[in-house]
């Protein structure tokens, strides 16, 4: 994705240097042959970006060359938002009454030495573009055309949207983690059950079906639950905790006047604690963490969802849930939800037996059949299926319990303007919950947003992408108003 986030940059570098405004130019007279070097170099580099993404994941060498154009190309964006910059503020210091200031800041001295100065750093990072514009034919990288329009986007959006709740192959999962919870054979008042598998298998999912099962609201007199992911500092864990328990902001206070208003919420009471995505194989954290946290009655219990086996053995747990791949059956009614228009089977045989060859790549991990589905739903089977099997899909390594080869194959298959606002979208925090209306306007803000029909709002074109990238399965855990409209 950091090449995305380059090829957008090198991108506005481009549309800023065509465009400079007479108050920026007027700063670099005399230097307009170096800018128009500068255009043309960025422009020929830009054009093999989306190849060198390619190849950079069997060649170290590919991704030393894009490293050192990273930084070329992030100085220039800094060296035009300087010239703009100083623009803006001569324009401003022009406004004020106080002539004689005005008439020394602008004397020729002053103007004559700052082009100057631009101008050699202009060149300098031109000569810089030029260096690296020139190892780049060492990897033979090839011109790869990007689609700008909407209308490239999928050739029907009528097939169905598969949310988080709809979840095929998980009722014994669910059914046999409520039964553990609710199993009072442990000596220990409050036990620890981890479910652990690889990313994608969607222990999260599962989660949180058992957590909004009726069962659980019965049986459990407090519910909470925690994202913990990377980071595991108790404190934040505890204050999260309690925010969950008593559905509010937590003033910042010292752990031990935590621990005490949180003893008030759980202390004698039989409470349900899911952590998610747990990392941590530190002892002592965890150990500090379960003190905080025995004060329950007999019978509460702490989820866990994980993908370190050893995260389970190290939280001091009695036993673990072992989330498993979808069976054959489960994984092609999933599969068929996306690929197909409104999850119907079709008639020809040849598609379906193409359409389980593709399946089977996908190792039963829900998350790799929804993106890869997506992505086919998006294609003619009858003329691309076969084409991306042999072709896209043939050139992926196949190792078990390794689903990100196949996941970033579905990325790369995005055409240009949805990989940008999706590659923006990794500046968020893990776990964030992102608004859409938000981030749409930072789309438009980031000049992502390109219309093709100029009676249509960019507001309108940029929830056309992130439906887009919803049904291909990029954003997950959809909350919606109440005339179902993602928020």
């Amino acid at each position: 994705m950091a090449e995305q986030l380059l090829f957008v940059t090198a991108d506005q570098i481009i549309e800023t240097l065509s465009s400079l405004a007479g108050k920026e130019m007027r700063l670099l007279w005399g230097v307009e042959d170096e800018i128009e070097s500068l255009r043309n170099t960025v422009s020929t580099i830009k054009a093999v970006l989306l190849d060198a993404e390619k190849k950079q994941a069997g060649n170290h060498a590919v991704g030393d060359w894009l490293g050192k154009l990273n930084d070329a190309i992030y100085d220039a964006d800094d060296l035009l938002d300087a010239i703009s910059t100083e623009a803006l503020r001569r324009e401003i210091r022009t406004l004020e009454k106080k002539a004689k200031q005005v008439r020394i800041f602008f004397s020729r001295s002053n103007q004559l030495a700052y082009r100057l100065r631009i101008a050699l750093k202009i060149k300098a990072i031109r000569k810089r573009l030029d260096a690296i514009n020139a190892d780049r034919e060492r990897f033979h990288l090839e011109v790869r055309h990007v689609e700008t329009e909407v209308g490239n986007r999928e050739r029907d959006n009528t097939h169905s949207l598969v949310l988080a709740e709809a979840v095929i192959g998980r009722e014994d999962d669910k059914k046999a983690v409520i039964d553990c919870l609710m199993d009072y054979n442990f000596e220990e008042n409050v036990s620890i059950l981890p479910i652990v598998g690889i990313g994608g298998l969607g222990k999260t999912t599962l989660a949180q079906l058992i957590f909004n099962d009726e069962q659980i609201e019965k049986h459990f007199e407090v519910k909470m639950w925690v994202c913990v992911s990377d980071s595991f500092h108790v404190k934040n864990i505890v204050e999260k905790i309690l925010e969950s328990a008593t559905n509010t902001k937590q003033p910042i206070v010292e752990m031990n006047t935590l621990v005490n208003y949180l003893g008030k919420e759980i202390n004698g009471k039989k409470y349900l604690l899911v952590l998610d995505d747990v990392w941590n194989e530190d002892q002592e954290k965890w150990s500090r963490l379960k003190q905080v946290l025995m004060g329950g009655a007999r019978g509460s219990r702490i989820l866990v969802t994980t993908r370190n086996e050893s995260v389970a053995r190290i939280a001091g747990i009695v036993q673990s849930y072992s989330l498993r791949g979808l069976d054959e059956d489960a994984s092609w009614s999933l599969f068929k939800q996306m690929a197909f228009e409104k999850g119907k089977e079709p008639e020809n045989s040849s598609i379906i037996a193409l359409g389980r060859e593709i399946l089977k790549r996908c190792l039963g991990v829900p998350l790799a059949i929804r993106t890869i589905g997506s992505l086919l739903g998006s294609k003619n089977p009858e003329t691309e299926w076969l084409s991306f099997k042999n072709n896209e899909l043939s050139k992926i390594s196949q190792k078990e319990n390794d689903i990100l080869p196949t996941l970033k194959l579905s990325y790369d298959q995005l055409p240009s303007h949805l990989k940008h606002c999706f590659a923006y979208c990794s500046l968020f925090p893990k776990d964030y919950e992102i608004d859409k209306s938000t981030l749409i306007k930072l789309w438009i803000a980031q000049g992502f947003v390109k219309l093709s029909d100029q009676n249509r709002c960019l507001e309108d074109v940029g929830n056309e992408y992130f439906m887009d990238l919803l049904r291909r399965s990029f954003f997950q855990e959809v909350e919606m108003d109440k005339f179902s409209n993602v928020i």
